[in-house]
């Protein structure tokens, strides 16, 4: 049974900082991309960051322009485990997270970064962010 479990959510304020992590099992996590994703009320879900989501290549990162440098994603293979670093988190950050997995050949089929949330195969649950001003 594929599972992805986001943690590490919570209330901080303006100018923090937050890492959530996404532990995966069931599928091999070498041949997976792993993104991150967001949804603020009344919004779509949209797409943060993503690692091993390019040109196939294992480690490879993307970051949505909108970040500005913020985030940081990072993989423990040993973990089979992603984790978002989050700093300087503003108000408009505050969102539902969700970290969600994708064969990461999808990278070459598609001809760029997997970072748009149909290119995605499983989900977790998703975990709430909230940023305080």
């Amino acid at each position: 049974e594929v599972q992805l479990v986001e943690s590490g959510g919570g209330l901080v304020q303006a100018g923090g900082s937050l890492r959530l992590s996404c532990v995966t099992s069931g599928f091999t996590f070498d041949d997976y991309a792993i993104g991150w994703f967001r949804q603020a009320p009344g919004k779509e879900r949209e797409g943060v960051s993503c690692i091993g989501c390019r040109d196939g290549i294992k480690g490879s990162t993307y970051y949505a322009d909108s970040l500005m440098g913020r985030f940081t994603i990072a993989s423990d293979n040993a973990k089979n485990t992603v984790y978002l670093q989050m700093n300087s988190l503003k108000p408009e950050d505050t969102a539902i997270y969700y970290c969600a997995a994708a064969r990461a050949s999808d990278s070459v089929l598609y001809g760029g970064p997997l970072l748009t949330p149909h290119e995605y195969d499983y989900w977790g649950q998703g975990i709430q962010v909230t940023v305080s001003s």
